[in-house]
């Protein structure tokens, strides 16, 4: 870790302990408001279904699907609480339908080992391959992997790929007999089936829900994730930072601020954006210029021109020094 990293942390711890001094930091208060709100957001919409009507209730039921993945993200990272069975229990309930709780949490905390961040076969939220496999490829799925590089291509066939990898998966573990993967699985179907037939009883189909509500709210992460973490020698350079609006920053809770949340991953959502503003150029030079000038600069950077994550440079026969890991259109910190 560079020295300008001991600086920025040894500022940073300072300003975490003056803030968490405060009341409601202490007791996360702004996580009990918000797990409130996403809770009797969704279950109100679709309770209100049929009075709502679907030009209405479809946006707001995505909206609050896609809020709830982000308060799972903060329930896996320790808050509101530090038990995680009790954080457990709030963020198991399936809203979100694709994948249990427990498989992401897994996964995602094997994701934040920061030294194996982007590596091929390493990293479960990687999109890079190594030099092997990438051979191996026909031309039709190069192409595909192409399309999924381009912003559209991510929130469309995107979803579809990570449902596809998380279903296989499982069926793998239970045809092999782990225990863990089963009762996991089990417990996330008989939710989900409890859930279906209420929402049944209120009027929404499943199915519609399955595909213009929670999918197009899967949809929605990707456009959050889509160019989060770049091939980099250094690991502090490999996380963004996007400078996205407070809309934006609401929905995901600042996890557009990537670095700060990888190098302080217990961090409240509600601290992302302090420790970030107090310590911004700093922040930039640590992560040598991956910085975002909001969503719409992945739009305008991206809606046809895939980003080039493919071979990762670290693979064997891919020289790093050969690799131009700012060959995407990265802005200065200017």
């Amino acid at each position: 870790m560079s020295s300008s990293a001991h600086y920025l942390h040894a500022r940073q711890r300072a300003d975490i302990h003056r803030h968490s001094q405060v009341w409601w930091w202490r007791l996360e208060l702004p996580t009990w408001i918000l797990m409130v709100t996403v809770y009797s957001g969704w279950f109100g919409v679709v309770y209100f279904w049929q009075a709502l009507g679907p030009w209405i209730a479809t946006p707001l039921l995505i909206l609050f699907t896609t809020w709830y993945m982000s308060l799972q993200h903060e329930l896996i990272h320790g808050h509101p609480t530090r038990h995680a069975r009790l954080n457990q229990l709030f963020g198991t309930l399936p809203l979100a339908v694709w994948y249990p709780y427990g498989l992401y949490r897994d996964s995602h905390l094997h994701h934040h080992r920061n030294d194996h961040l982007t590596l091929p076969e390493d990293d479960p939220e990687g999109y890079y391959f190594t030099r092997a496999r990438w051979d191996r490829f026909p031309t039709w799925c190069i192409a595909a992997i192409k399309l999924r590089n381009t912003l559209p291509g991510r929130m469309i066939i995107g979803p579809a790929l990570d449902i596809y990898a998380t279903l296989k998966s499982a069926f793998l573990g239970v045809l092999q007999g782990e225990t863990k993967t089963l009762t996991m699985w089990l417990i996330h179907v008989i939710l989900l089936a409890g859930l279906f037939h209420w929402m049944s009883q209120c009027g929404l189909s499943p199915l519609y829900f399955l595909l213009t509500v929670s999918y197009p709210a899967l949809s929605l992460t990707k456009l959050r994730s889509f160019f989060e973490h770049r091939a980099h020698d250094a690991p502090e350079a490999r996380s963004t930072l996007n400078e996205a609006g407070w809309a934006w920053r609401l929905l995901f809770l600042n996890l557009n601020y990537h670095l700060v949340h990888h190098d302080l991953p217990g961090l409240p959502w509600f601290g992302l954006r302090k420790v970030f503003l107090a310590e911004r150029e700093a922040y930039i030079q640590r992560s040598e210029g991956f910085l975002v000038e909001g969503y719409a600069q992945w739009f305008h950077d991206h809606t046809l021109s895939p980003v080039a994550v493919e071979v990762h440079p670290l693979a064997p026969g891919v020289p790093f020094s050969d690799y131009d890991y700012q060959q995407q259109p990265i802005r200065s910190a200017e």
